[in-house]
Formats: structure tokens, sequence, C-alpha cells
């Protein structure tokens, strides 16, 4: 039995970075979120792992089928557990009543790990290009001092910071350097790492910033977080391959069978892990304009293996007064490459960025393709606020998460650290 860490999951979103560190042993004593869908996403998950431990994982299955309702499946499960994610935002008004619950989880014992990464808008250079002041002005940017203010609470032996590639140059470099001043005063050094997602395992581009921070009076020797290459030799097309196949507008959110057997990929990484019960593989719907876009681009990388430029369409294809920038807003996820494209949160937007390969389909990505894209499992189900199937609350929270795989070779490390 591995020795039980106590964690805090500051900004928990839909649980992605705190789905890695559960894997390797560590125990959330809570999880603060604002957003109401993704703490009920909190909360199935939580529900996922509790009967994992009490071997009634068909409990949770059947929840999957659609045999029984939310209600029934958190009926399941200690009111303790489910009531240590908090739907509250961080921050003054609340900090309060935040360590009050905090505190009615932890009894007696002590944290020994905060995670968590504050909304990211504020950093990000997209954010940042569409913002009248390039976000100067923005209260999300000094978050990072929230988070200060509960190192200083809760004397964590270490900390996990997650934040976009932008934090590095926000207010050009200030934020960062503001960060590490604040961090030293509460006890804490920090190193950050700029990590790739695709030298995780994950088939997806995705960069990002990680700080680790730990106890200054701690002896802690850092594995070079950047120099892992766990890749192997898989392609975007592992994602597609046992999915069923369905057109715009289609998909069943409870439950669906797949149409292919597993792949290696699947079964490294623990997408698929045994049960055949496939949910979310539901595709938004497109106008008949974004379709024949759709059907162009896709054309085009498969004939020529070259991106579309929105500037070469047909006139009256062309709807966006930009014509100056974002001229690849209409993207394939190619499934001959490595990796995709980032996901981000503005595919609960529109799926033009996020068009599957497969012309005959011609649509953008599922709900579950897009998870998977993230290195979640096929088991993680992404909630909305009611008991009813809201793909664009899924595609958000998905779109704002730390991949699960990546979290989780993070967490081993850190796990050791904290050990030594």
């Amino acid at each position: 039995m591995k020795k039980q860490l106590k964690y805090i999951d500051l900004f928990a979103g839909a649980g992605g970075l705190s789905e890695g560190f559960i894997r390797e042993g560590f125990i959330p004593v809570a999880h603060v979120e604002m957003d109401e869908a993704a703490c009920y996403t909190l909360k199935t998950r939580i529900a996922f792992h509790y009967l994992k431990t009490q071997n009634s994982t068909d409990k949770y299955y059947s929840y999957l089928k659609g045999e029984i309702s939310r209600s029934e499946l958190y009926k399941e499960v200690p009111e303790n557990l489910l009531n240590s994610v908090f739907n509250l935002p961080i921050g003054k008004e609340y900090n309060e009543n935040i360590h009050r619950l905090i505190s009615k989880q932890l009894g007696t014992e002590e944290v020994d790990l905060i995670i968590g990464g504050p909304p990211c808008q504020a950093y990000s250079l997209v954010g940042r290009a569409r913002s009248a002041d390039g976000m100067k002005r923005d209260p999300r940017n000094h978050l990072y001092v929230e988070y200060a203010g509960y190192l200083e609470k809760y004397k964590p032996k270490m900390f996990v910071f997650e934040n976009v590639l932008g934090l590095k140059s926000a207010k050009k470099g200030i934020y960062l350097e503001n960060m590490e001043k604040l961090f030293l005063k509460k006890g804490y050094k920090m190193k950050l790492f700029t990590l790739v997602a695709k030298n995780f395992g994950v088939l997806q581009n995705r960069k990002r910033v990680i700080i680790i921070g730990w106890k200054s009076d701690l002896n802690v020797n850092l594995p070079d977080f950047e120099s892992i290459r766990d890749n192997g030799d898989f392609k975007v097309e592992n994602i597609f391959s046992d999915l069923p196949k369905i057109l715009a507008g289609q998909g069943v959110d409870k439950y669906s069978k797949y149409s292919a057997e597993t792949n290696d990929y699947l079964e490294k990484t623990g997408i698929r892990n045994g049960v055949d019960i496939l949910t979310q593989h539901v595709a938004r719907p497109h106008t008949i304009q974004d379709k024949e876009i759709y059907r162009i681009a896709v054309d085009k990388w498969n004939t020529t293996c070259q991106r579309l430029d929105y500037n070469d369409l047909e006139e009256e294809l062309k709807t966006h007064k930009n014509r100056h920038s974002f001229f690849d807003r209409f993207k394939v996820v190619a499934q001959d490459l490595t990796c995709s494209q980032t996901v981000v949160a503005h595919i609960a937007k529109d799926g033009h960025y996020y068009i599957h390969p497969d012309i005959e389909q011609n649509r953008s990505i599922s709900v579950r393709e897009a998870a998977r894209l993230q290195s979640f499992p096929d088991d993680y189900y992404f909630e909305g606020v009611k008991e009813i199937q809201n793909r664009t609350a899924a595609f958000k929270q998905i779109g704002n998460a730390v991949p699960p795989l990546m979290a989780t070779k993070l967490a081993k490390d850190i796990y050791r650290l904290i050990n030594e």
C-alpha cells in the first residue's frame, strides 16, 4: 500500500490534473472550481474512484449506460466525498468560506500538496490580442496572489501550478517575476518547465507551463521534465479507428458500442480499459456552408498534405470580415500525423479548427474524440448542470483541461519527491 498523500486542487476544472494525482496514490481533500458543470464532472469522477475501491464499478457503468440517474449514482457515494467539491470562485469574498469547508474535510491532517492553475485567458497570447487593453486590467492576472495565500495557509511540502506559455511573456515577464518573488516570500522556491503534451504520450501538440514549487527548507532534486520523451510510434488515427462513423449532429450520449477492436495506443494509455461502453460520441450540427468548407479542407489535406488558407476559399464561402489573420481557422485533425493541434476551450463555440479527417463523415470531432486527444479515458464522463447531455459544457471542460496522461507522469515523480 502506498502512503496516502493529501492534496488540494485549486481552479480544478474538469479534473484532468487531479486524475493524474489520484492514479499515483494522492487523496484529494478538496476541489475548488467556479464552473458548476465542471463540479458535477468532478463529483461523477469521485463516484467512479470510490466505487472502484469498493469493487462496485458495475454501478458506475450502469450510470454510463443510462440505467440509473446521476442523483441515483451519487447515493452510492459517501456524502463527505461529494462535499469535497466546492462550487466557488477563489478570491477575497469567498476564501474564508472555502477555508472553513476545507477544514471540515481535512480535520487534524496536513496538506502535502496543492495543485491547479488559474484561468489562463489573461496570460494567453490570443486573449491579449483580442482584448482592447491587452488584458492589463483583467483581475485574473493576479489570481496567483490568491494561490500564494493558500500556500501560506496550508503549508504543503510542494505545489504544482499549471498555465499557458503566455505567462512567460505577459507584461514582459513581470507577472512571472512577481510570482516567483511572492512564492519565495511565502516560503517556496520554484522551477518553471515548458512541457509539450506529445512528449508524455498524448497525441496532441499542447504546450504548457508547469511550475513546480517546494518548501525552501527542503532539499528537492527535481527531474528534468522537459527531457521526457514518451511518445511512442503512434499517430492520431489511433484516436478514431475504433469509433462508429457518425455525421454532423449525430451520435449517442449514453451509450453506444465501439465499431472495432482496440489498438495498442488505446490499451497502453488506458483510454480503453476493457469496458465495452462508449459515451459522448456526439457531434455538433453544422451549416451547409460549413460542411462545404470542411470537405474542401479535408480534400486538400488528403491530396496535397496542405492546410486550407481561408483566403483561398470562394468569396461566397467567406463570412468572416477578418481576412488578415487566423488564415487557418478551418483545420483538419490530420490522422496521419503524430499529434493534433492543441485542443482549447474555443472548441465549445465551433468546431472549425477541429475537422474530422474522414470526408465521408464531414463534421468536426465529437466530444469523445476531443477527450481522447486530451488523453481522458473513455469512462470519464463530462457533465452539464442538469441531468441531460450538454455538448457545449463538455467541450469547454475538455478544452480547459490538463491531459491526465501528462499529469500522471508528473504525479509519479512528485510522489517520490515528497516521500524522500
